[in-house]
Parts: structure tokens; sequence; C-alpha cells
């Protein structure tokens, strides 16, 4: 006999687990061996959901009525990998209704196999729905699969969206033999279209790339931090350290030039991100940096400090208080600026100034092929 509490225990975990590894797969203190367990769990609960039948599909259905992406990953991994229509328009519709959830379907799509994803994610490529279509070339892009014709005649299509979608799946499937296409709209006028092009050009080596992707880290762009990490990562070492230090110089942009410390990964800005920790606003971002560059874990290595008292960041339970936006760095952990720095002072022989490092290795091709 199925127990209907244990039923909503796994579709409450799975949704909370996929939500948790959404942000946890570029935290550079998650190892791929912590984000392989973590998959394991997320699976662990879906297979409850599965054993449960009818019960656990009827469950996930009730929770997508939350409109919430974790949600909908759950129920679509159960809907799409038994290919039942009825579910999955059950999915699609709440997808439709809150685009934002898309990532939880795409997510859900790439947790199948290709056998069991091929037939829908083909319907999707030909859906007449842009969100769809979309959903269907980000799904080709978490298989790695070619959508062939489908993402040709994607990247001169009518729909901003579209058009950008596809131009970000060139660079995640590595087609350098559409760079030069997609070097020629790296000055169209659409901003998402743009933005698209310069990173799938940055990933396929262009170095004209970087100073498009500069140009969008700006407080009016939706991903100013994802812009100004892969610029930083794809400029020339010295035009990046120039580049930081005029942020570092701005005081409305030292986030931002944190950030690009981690992203450059020289040891050199590793003093100047350890005195960013003193500044609790500042202090959980600049441990991510740190991290970024030596690969030392915080809280695993006992370099983790308190929540500074009085300290208040994200939305408050103060009615009358306007301020809403999410605290970015909510699940990173709190550095002691001391402790960090004796670690430094005494590993830091192991690495050389002017060289660029990410998680401790040299950024060489040398050690990437290996």
């Amino acid at each position: 006999m199925v127990i209907g509490t244990i039923i909503e225990q796994h579709a409450d975990q799975s949704s909370f687990l996929w939500l948790l590894r959404d942000r946890s797969f570029s935290a550079p203190h998650y190892t791929l061996k912590n984000l392989a367990k973590l998959d394991s769990r997320v699976e662990a609960h879906i297979d409850g959901l599965r054993v449960a039948g009818d019960a656990g599909w009827e469950i996930c259905k009730e929770t997508l009525g939350a409109g919430e992406s974790g949600e909908v990953f759950a129920a679509a991994v159960l809907a799409f990998e038994r290919g039942d229509a009825a579910r999955i328009q059950a999915v699609l519709e709440v997808a439709d209704e809150k685009p934002e959830t898309s990532r939880g379907l795409v997510s859900a799509i790439g947790w199948l196999t290709w056998q069991q994803a091929e037939v829908q994610v083909g319907k999707l490529l030909s859906d007449e729905s842009p969100l769809f279509r979309c959903v269907g070339l980000a799904a080709c892009a978490a298989h790695r699969q070619d959508p062939g014709k489908a993402l040709i005649d994607a990247l001169s299509d009518g729909h901003p969206i579209i058009r950008a979608r596809a131009l970000q799946s060139v660079g995640e499937q590595g087609r350098k033999d559409l760079l030069p296409y997609i070097q020629d709209t790296l000055t169209v006028e659409d901003d998402f279209c743009r933005y698209s092009a310069a990173w799938s050009a940055a990933l396929l080596g262009s170095a004209d790339s970087a100073f498009v992707l500069k140009s969008f880290v700006r407080s009016d762009f939706p991903w100013p931090e994802d812009a100004l990490r892969l610029a930083m990562r794809r400029m020339d070492h010295a035009s990046a350290i120039d580049w930081q230090t005029e942020l570092a110089r701005q005081a409305n942009s030292t986030r931002l030039a944190i950030i690009a410390a981690g992203a450059i990964g020289d040891p050199v800005l590793i003093p100047w991100i350890i005195e960013q920790m003193t500044v609790p606003e500042l202090a959980r971002v600049a441990g991510e940096s740190f991290t970024m560059i030596t690969s030392v874990d915080i809280a695993y290595a006992d370099l983790e400090g308190e929540r500074p008292k009085g300290f208040e960041s994200g939305p408050t339970e103060d009615p009358e208080d306007e301020d809403v936006e999410m605290d970015p760095d909510e699940d990173l952990p709190w550095p002691n600026p001391e402790l960090v720095n004796t670690w430094w002072q005494k590993n830091k022989s192991g690495f050389r100034n002017g060289a660029r490092y990410l998680l401790k290795h040299p950024i060489t091709y040398e050690h990437m092929e290996h």
C-alpha cells in the first residue's frame, strides 16, 4: 500500500534537491563528486515517485500548481519518460503560463536518456510555440545532440528568443563551422541575440567576443556577472587586470571587481580579495573568488566565520520593506579573513603571481589536456 505522506516527501525532496543542484553546479566549492552525490539523491526521490505509479504522478500534478521550476522538473521527468501525452501536456501548460519554469523542464528532459527523450524533443522543435522550440533546442544541447536543420532554421528565425537560444546552442554544441555566422551576429541590435552570439563566440575561441561581453556588464542587463566572468576569461591577461583594477577603483562596482578577480585567477589579487572579506556585504562573494582560484572549500577547511551580528540581506518579514531582492550569496559560507589569510601565507608558495589558476590548477593547454 502506497503511503501518501511518503509520496509527498519524495515530491517535495526531488523538487528541493533539484533547486539546490541548479544553484550548486557552477559553485567552485562543489566538486563533481559532490554533484554526483546530489544527483543520486535527486534520482532516489524521483525513483520513489516512479514506484508509486499513478499516485506519484497525481502528487506531482498537484504540486505543479505552485508554478515553480523544481516542481516542473519532477513532474516532467515522470511525464516525458513515459511519453504520456496527457501528462506532458499538463507540464507544458504550466511552462507556457510561467516561462521562467522552463529551466526545470529542460533539466528534466536532460535527465532522461536520449532514447527516452528523442521523440518528444522532435515534437518540441517543430512546435508553433517559440518557447517550446527553445526548450527543444536547449534539450538537444543538454544531450549534446545536433538538432540538424532545426538549428540552422532557428539561427535566422524571426523570433529573437528562438534566435538567441540557437546562437547559444552553437557554442554548447561546439559548432566551430558556424563561428563565421556567430561573429557576423556580434553587432545585431537585439541584446539577447548579441549576448548569445558573444557567449558562443567566446566558447569557440573568438577574441572579439570579450569586448562585446564587456558591454553587457551593466545594471540593466539580466546577467552582468555571467558576462563579466566569461569576458575576463577570454581577455588577454593584461587587459583583464586593467579592467579589474578599473572596477576596483569604483565604489559601486567592488562586487564586480571581486568576481572579476576570481575569474582572472591571478594569485597576485588574493591579498586584495582577502581584504574584501572584512566587508560584510562582500565577504561571501570574496570567499567564492578565493575558492575559484585556490579550490579551498571555506567551510570544509575550517576557514569559516560567523555571520556578522545585525547583518541583513534579501527580503525581510517587514511588510513595509520595499527591498525584495534575493540575497545573491545566500548559499555561500562566511569566510573568516584571519583564518583565510593564515592559510594563504602557508600555501601561497604553491602559486605563481602572473599565472592564471582555476581551482588551484594553472590554466594552460597542457593542464587542460589532462
